[in-house]
């Protein structure tokens, strides 16, 4: 096919093949043991995370010698009020971010990178976007999905070799997936790459390109049609950003994040050698999700670096705020906010350094604990962050520039909830996070029974799922009748003072409650259980409440061990489980009780126009336009933006 054939247009496709896409991508079995995934089935296997792995001790070294040096950095170098008012990191910042090596961490030192571990680099990330949120993005879009990690995973030796050495010191790089009517359904992916001898030819508009501004290294997605001698599909491509046809059309402004480079990025002809092709034709979207289960334990990093700011800030202000003749702190209504910010801080970092020590050892498959990390803690924090704000008053709705302008301390509160909002969006939204975890947690049972409810099985198929699903359901369900959580002695080894093992327990037996409660939905709605993502997203939440409070209470028995905060660390743990226990309560009597049908009823009365009269009374501020801007492959028309930092 040649490279002057017009692009096809965007791809129609049906619900069905748009979850046989995603489907085809996901990884299909199970090769090493998962907590998280037994935890879904009713299985608390606390051996896979207790006693909590730790790095090696050449490896912390290295590890904190980074951390000194960057920690003096960004308290010198790094001035983020600058950041949020410019909403520009300046170039001289990211030169000294690539001379520290810091755009290296994750790359292997033959390479020309720090090789740093998962556990180090994550604590680098929370440290650097403490100091300016926009940093850590900068830092994590480049390494944890941008080119670097793709290439680690499924690059060849020849790749690696003339890439890795240029993004360890020099180049910065960006993942492109999302297009303008493409977000979380990559079937519809639009942005094609046709064969043409040697190259392919590179024809479509990606958007939210975070990095893409100043990149000059690109992880393309785009689909190859399929032809002779090419299987086609979604398939990586690093192109080099200055190639002829690369235009950055637009750079993007946000509520919050202001000084990340995100733009529109488009392709018309651009020729990319068939020697950049990352992996086969069609792994493409396989190579973005392995990518992620790693590249998303960023995102519960920067968590982790506001909960801590977000503790520092309630515990200053609410010891020197007085009302009604003592410190606010002291007040129930404020002190409770203060317990749970701590409480939850406490677990987020016990979560965050769980998984990616995991992920260090390689031992287990991560795939659920990561996406459970990155939900978990991106809903926590912009909770906490919430709080902050309301126990500051009118001083966290007030921005930092106004505050030191009438002679106050310049606490960016109200910034600090603008620039962690996105991160219920990034990377796979609240919505889908509970979407995919479900999907992998209920994939034992699809596994044997599957075939029961798809309605495109022949009656044999049926039959035979059904005898297989006998079998399986005949050895699981007893087991999940009665099990260690009901002894009173099991766990004793997380008492210390403080008593643990009665969370422990509870863990336990509520895992194996989750398991029953899932088995009986798919009995009640089987094939229709895929549309009912109310219950499946709170499913999920319960899991990964029992993953904060399994974590925190090993993090706490870590601590112990080591003699480093043992007892306070076993008070934050406590204090942490009982309240996600009242969490998981509610959650599991929403499972049964709640508005999923009128609500759906509602919707339809809303697309239909039936409450329209409701809309009256207002003025419409919105500007003119289309709701999705018009992605038709072809030249530019705009002016490129690309500012590489040299």
């Amino acid at each position: 096919m040649s490279a002057s054939t017009t692009p096809s247009s965007r791809p129609a496709v049906t619900e069905r093949e748009a979850r046989e896409v995603a489907e085809a991508a996901r990884e299909q079995h199970w090769r090493k043991p998962s907590f998280a995934k037994e935890l879904f089935l009713g299985r608390f296997r606390l051996d896979l995370i207790h006693p909590h792995p730790l790095p090696a001790d050449e490896a912390a070294q290295r590890g904190e010698e980074f951390l000194a040096k960057l920690r003096d950095f960004v308290e010198t170098k790094v001035d983020p009020a600058l950041i949020e008012r410019e909403a520009r990191i300046p170039d001289e910042v990211i030169d000294g971010l690539k001379d520290l090596g810091a755009f290296g961490m994750k790359i292997d030192t033959k390479y020309g990178g720090l090789g740093l571990t998962q556990v180090y680099y994550n604590k680098a990330l929370s440290l650097a976007g403490s100091a300016s949120p926009a940093i850590g993005v900068l830092l994590s879009a480049h390494q944890s999905i941008g080119v670097p990690q793709p290439l680690k995973l499924f690059g060849t030796q020849e790749q690696k070799e003339r890439f890795l050495p240029r993004c360890a010191r020099t180049d910065i790089s960006a993942f492109l997936l999302t297009e303008p009517d493409v977000g979380s359904d990559p079937a519809r992916l639009a942005t094609t790459a046709v064969p043409d001898g040697d190259d392919y030819v590179l024809d479509g508009v990606k958007l939210w390109t975070t990095n893409g501004v100043v990149a000059d290294l690109l992880v393309v997605m785009a689909r190859v049609p399929r032809s002779e001698g090419h299987k086609g599909g979604i398939t990586a491509f690093v192109v080099e950003t200055n190639s002829p046809g690369v235009t950055v059309e637009n750079r993007n402004a946000f509520m919050g994040l202001r000084g990340i480079e995100n733009g529109v990025t488009r392709f018309h002809q651009v020729r990319v050698p068939v020697a950049n092709r990352v992996g086969e034709e069609g792994q493409g979207l396989k190579i973005a999700l392995t990518t992620l289960n790693t590249g998303r334990l960023s995102l519960p990093a920067s968590c982790v670096a506001a909960g801590k700011w977000c503790l520092k800030i309630a515990r200053e202000w609410s010891a020197a705020r007085e009302q009604w003749g003592k410190p606010v702190a002291h007040h129930e209504a404020v002190g409770s906010k203060i317990s749970f910010i701590a409480a939850t801080t406490f677990a987020l970092e016990a979560v965050t350094d769980l998984a990616s020590q995991m992920a260090d050892e390689d031992r287990n498959d991560i795939r659920i604990e990561g996406a459970l990390a990155k939900l978990y803690a991106s809903e926590m924090a912009w909770t906490m962050a919430d709080e902050l704000v309301q126990i500051r008053g009118g001083r966290g709705f007030e921005t930092a520039e106004s505050l030191r302008a009438r002679g106050e301390r310049g606490v960016p509160a109200e910034q600090l909830l603008r620039d962690l909002r996105i991160n219920r969006i990034f990377e796979g939204s609240t919505e889908i996070m509970h979407l995919l975890i479900a999907r992998e947690a209920v994939d034992a049972h699809l596994s044997v029974a599957g075939d029961l409810i798809d309605p495109g099985k022949s009656l044999g198929e049926k039959a035979r799922a059904g005898a297989n699903a006998g079998v399986f359901y005949a050895k699981w369900l007893p087991k999940l009748v009665a099990g260690p959580g009901q002894l009173p002695a099991t766990y004793g080894e997380f008492k210390h003072g403080v008593d643990l093992s009665g969370h422990l327990r509870y863990v336990e037996r509520t895992a194996r409650k989750l398991a029953r409660s899932t088995f009986y939905a798919m009995s009640r709605w089987q094939g229709r259980m895929e549309s009912k993502q109310g219950f499946l997203g709170r499913i999920v939440d319960i899991g990964a409440e029992l993953f904060a409070m399994s974590a925190a209470c090993v993090r706490a028995e870590l601590l112990r061990s080591q003699g480093d905060h043992g007892r306070e660390a076993y008070q934050l743990a406590d204090v942490f489980c009982r309240q996600s226990r009242i969490r998981i309560e509610e959650l599991f009597n929403r499972l049964w009780t709640n508005t999923d049908d009128l609500d759906r009823k509602v919707v339809k009365g809303v697309l239909s126009g039936t409450y329209e009269w409701l809309e009256r009374g207002i003025v419409d501020p919105s500007g003119e336009g289309p709701w999705i801007a018009d992605a038709t492959p072809g030249p530019s028309q705009k002016e490129n933006v690309h500012r590489p930092i040299r």
